[in-house]
């Protein structure tokens, strides 16, 4: 980075270019830096001068159409069943996200019942974070300060690396992610007459973004049995759009996860985080772990 920004080595250079991609972003770095370097500002901004133009990825090309605008992120969930438009007197507002919407539609809806005094508004756009952190950080900074336009006050995200960007953006005082708001006790859920076996992934972002980590642990200690995954803190690979660019890598990073979930023989591994969950839940059957990926809020409501 230093020899770019002096010019000794310019942006064009194909080591420059691998190094940009071959990164995972998760800003697993920043917490253990003694020196408080932000790295993953550093590497946005890098992506921001080396993937532009011709140099950026086709598939980001591709994604960053797919959310360009309001309508297109509407038609994208289309098929997908979200929870439904709705206004209350509260000031927190609900973030559907982009892909979740699209992905996993039945995160909303189960914050919708879990938190019947939410707003809700399906005709928002794009966060942000898709742009963010794939060189388009003026895009990125864009939306967000747009989506915290449409949604005032208090902006709730079911997405680790959504909820960190609208906070980087916005500020913290605005963004909640959803195991950081959700408040109240919880019986433990039994199977067999036993509580159930939970296994947490931490979103990257998050946990070294945001600092949140110890929330969604608390919460899962109060359903069942919980049992720390190994390297829970470290990425799984998804990391964005890393398990679209780089996908044998992205298998790579996520294979001694695998292994060492497919041990503890979990009933449920909790995600916080869209991209997360759909890289657990593909690898996960590949190997044919029966462990099941769901979010945190769909664990919740299954409480009695």
């Amino acid at each position: 980075m230093r020899a770019l920004q002096d010019g000794r080595l310019p942006f064009t250079d194909e080591g420059a270019q691998e190094q940009a991609s071959f990164c995972l972003g998760c800003r697993a770095c920043e917490p253990v830096c003694p020196a408080g370097v932000e790295y993953g500002v550093l590497l946005e901004e890098w992506r921001d001068i080396t993937w532009r133009g011709r140099k950026r990825p086709l598939i980001i090309k591709a994604l960053f159409q797919m959310v360009s605008a309001p309508w297109r992120v509407r038609a994208m969930s289309a098929l997908s069943p979200t929870a439904r438009s709705r206004k209350s007197t509260s000031d927190i507002h609900l973030a559907l996200g982009c892909f979740e919407r699209r992905l996993f539609p039945k995160v909303s809806r189960t914050v919708a019942k879990l938190a019947p005094n939410v707003n809700i508004d399906p005709s928002q756009g794009c966060c942000g974070a898709l742009h963010a952190h794939n060189g388009d950080l003026e895009g990125g900074k864009a939306l967000a300060k747009e989506l915290g336009a449409k949604l005032p006050g208090t902006i709730l995200s079911t997405a680790g690396g959504c909820a960190a960007h609208l906070s980087a953006v916005l500020g913290k005082d605005r963004v909640q992610e959803f195991s950081q708001w959700w408040s109240g006790n919880l019986k433990p859920i039994l199977r067999g007459g036993q509580p159930i076996r939970i296994g947490l992934q931490d979103s990257c972002h998050l946990r070294n973004g945001m600092g949140v980590f110890k929330e969604p642990r608390k919460i899962l200690a109060q359903l069942g049995e919980y049992i720390e995954v190994p390297n829970a803190q470290g990425c799984c690979g998804a990391a964005g759009s890393y398990s679209l660019l780089r996908a044998r890598d992205s298998k790579k990073v996520i294979a001694p996860k695998v292994a060492a979930i497919k041990e503890l023989n979990l009933d449920y591994l909790v995600s916080v985080n869209p991209g997360c969950t759909r890289q657990l839940k593909s690898a996960l059957r590949r190997a044919r772990v029966k462990t099941k990926v769901v979010h945190i809020a769909e664990l919740i409501a299954l409480a009695p």
